[in-house]
């Protein structure tokens, strides 16, 4: 390893990882401007000082096979690189690559995929991300992914405000488990997608609601019950009644069809099997919102003119 001391000054100075800047120094026998320069030549340098800067646009993306399909959200600073060749062409390569990556836990996820050396150029992904950064001349950041596989029915898919085929703001996955045909289900799945976009529930069935989750709708559902000064017996009832509420809200199953709102999801599935002779499942879904979560920077135009004007004095 190249002197510590270099390499800890290295770092601070570009904000590069620790093994870049060992590697920079190597390749430059010590020699710190050098190092820099090699640093930079690579794009190291000009992608780790982007790497603070918040990332909150960008595309979700998806990939799907019917049997196996894998669905990614990587962000980046503003909404013109969701339209960026480059950018597209890297986002469907992870969603590639995630196809292969089963499984679940997203943090996993993309430790695994990161680590994915693409067979065309036989770079990491990682790598490339990198390098997409110093291009492209954004922060971008592979933010979260997962991968779901079927062999008993079909995946259907959704992608809302789409910006290239597969890729947009909102992503979908619907996994029905059944031994109708592939057409069937294509139409059924379809549906419940758009659902879920719509709709955004929490839950697939009452019982993956947490304990804990539940026990505190209850509180609150009680203390707002009490307010109306009825009977113990009564309060329980109102109790009851918001519980309902809620898990109608927030439960999928539970939900009232978008596309037809006289019916709950569960109703749905019953009219398919009715229709087909074929029982339905929902194995699982996934909903991935573009940006849901992240605390977006908000920028007054007029001051950052003049910052910029400032800048240039």
């Amino acid at each position: 390893m190249a002197n510590t001391e270099l390499i800890k000054k290295l770092r601070e100075d570009t904000g590069c990882g620790m093994m870049d800047c060992n590697k920079a120094l190597k390749e430059s026998a010590d020699d710190y401007q050098k190092a820099i320069e090699w640093l930079r030549k690579k794009g190291l340098s000009s992608a780790a000082k982007k790497s603070t800067r918040v990332t909150a646009e960008g595309v979700v993306g998806i990939k799907n096979e019917g049997s196996v399909a894998s669905i990614i959200e990587i962000n980046s600073e503003t909404d013109f690189v969701a339209r960026n060749e480059k950018f597209q062409n890297f986002v469907n390569g992870c969603l590639m690559a995630g196809l292969t990556i089963k499984e679940e836990n997203s943090e996993e996820f993309i430790s695994k995929l990161k680590n994915f050396v693409c067979p065309k150029c036989n770079e990491k992904i990682e790598d490339l991300l990198v390098q997409n950064i110093a291009t492209i001349g954004e922060n971008l950041k592979i933010r979260r992914g997962k991968n779901i596989s079927n062999d008993k029915g079909l995946i259907v898919s959704y992608v809302h405000s789409q910006v290239a085929d597969g890729l947009g703001k909102i992503g979908v996955l619907v996994s029905l488990e059944s031994e109708a045909s592939k057409d069937k289900l294509s139409e059924l799945g379809k549906g419940l997608a758009m659902h879920v976009a719509a709709s955004k529930p929490e839950f697939l069935n009452e019982s993956d609601v947490p304990a804990e989750r539940l026990s505190k709708e209850k509180d609150i559902a009680r203390e707002l019950a009490k307010k109306s000064g009825k009977p113990e017996n009564i309060i329980e009832k109102m109790v009851e009644g918001r519980i309902r509420k809620f898990y109608e809200e927030t439960v999928f199953l539970n939900q009232l069809y978008i596309l037809d709102n006289s019916k709950k999801i569960s109703d749905i599935l019953k009219d398919f099997e009715k229709e087909t002779g074929k029982s339905v499942k929902i194995n699982d879904y996934v909903l991935y919102v573009l940006g849901e979560g992240i605390e977006k920077q908000t920028v007054d135009f007029a001051t950052e003119v003049a910052s910029i004007a400032g800048g240039n004095n």
